[in-house]
């Protein structure tokens, strides 16, 4: 499999829109996109959660009717296009939100549950809505001058108001990398010094400045566990809008399986297929759920390794 379908398979990944970039600053036709008749508004609560249909798990996207009746004042943030028309997201004050989910039904769910119910298109739009309205209600001042920001290009870029300053911000991404390291026949996985005693995972870390991905898998690696990676390989990506990442997840080799956990990890241990078989049917591991790149590293290899499928062995402990 390509790595462009391992990425798509990811949680958050499945969204194939036209976000017409070259055209966000141009107001008329940003206008007549808001104007389309067939145009869909993604709403969004203060804290994130978007409304969802109480029918069926789907998204309840405002027409355009809906939008110009509950938000003929807000503004709408672009977020593309496809053979449907355009689609937009809107924030109801707090004030507001109960009343807008009963008049219309609804109700709201947060992010991490609509990834595991949504359909991928829509689990997607969610964490993509989310991801940009995050930074814009974080992105009120300049950090040049501390002058107030207007927001422009259909919500994707913040412009300084201060006429001798006008310096631009964009909306932020941090990225980080997430891998699953194997030694010979076995994988090792993690348990991060706050989470519960059985949870594991594989090990993932922010990348800085100056660093290549790869270098950052090294280095994460060897902080945490103490084990030097000697090669590794990109696997897949997923955006992970918590609140503002995107994991690079990546297979990795260890030359040494001498393990000298780190201060943040509580243990780090190498795992083999029956380890982890016997570990998940007596409870005593829990494993990320699918929402999380981790699970599709840990499915990876465990396929790779035995050509096993990790649905069929992971047990219904909630992580």
């Amino acid at each position: 499999m390509s790595a462009d379908r391992r990425s798509r398979n990811n949680v958050f990944a499945g969204l194939a829109l036209d976000r017409h970039a070259e055209q966000r600053d141009d107001v008329e036709w940003l206008s007549g996109q808001i104007d389309d008749p067939r145009a869909q508004f993604l709403v969004l609560a203060a804290d994130g959660r978007a409304l969802v249909r109480t029918d069926c798990d789907a998204l309840r996207l405002l027409d355009a009717g809906e939008r110009k009746a509950w938000f003929a004042h807000a503004t709408a943030s672009f977020l593309g296009a496809d053979e449907h028309g355009p689609r937009f997201v809107l924030r109801v004050e707090e004030a507001r939100a109960e009343r807008l989910a009963a008049d219309l039904g609804a109700a709201w769910l947060d992010l991490r549950s609509a990834g595991l119910r949504l359909h991928p298109f829509q689990s997607g739009l969610f964490a993509y809505a989310r991801a940009l309205s995050h930074w814009q209600s974080r992105t009120r001042h300049c950090p040049v001058c501390g002058a107030a920001l207007a927001i422009v290009a259909g919500g994707h870029r913040a412009r300084c108001t201060n006429a001798y300053c006008e310096a631009e911000q964009f909306p932020r991404t941090d990225a980080a990398i997430i891998v699953i390291v194997s030694h010979e026949d076995r994988c090792l996985l993690g348990r991060h010094a706050k989470w519960a005693e059985a949870r594991y995972s594989t090990l993932a870390g922010f990348v800085e400045p100056g660093e290549t991905l790869e270098d950052a898998v090294r280095r994460e690696v060897m902080e945490e566990a103490g084990v030097r990676v000697v090669d590794c390989d990109y696997h897949s990506s997923q955006p992970w809008p918590f609140p503002a990442s995107l994991m690079v997840g990546f297979t990795a080799r260890a030359d040494d399986p001498t393990i000298r956990c780190g201060p943040e990890l509580a243990d780090a241990r190498w795992f083999g297929v029956e380890d982890l078989r016997r570990a998940l049917a007596e409870r005593t591991i829990i494993l990320p759920p699918p929402v999380s790149v981790s699970y599709r590293l840990i499915e990876h290899w465990l396929r790779e390794t035995a050509d096993l499928d990790l649905a069929t062995l992971v047990n219904d402990e909630r992580w």
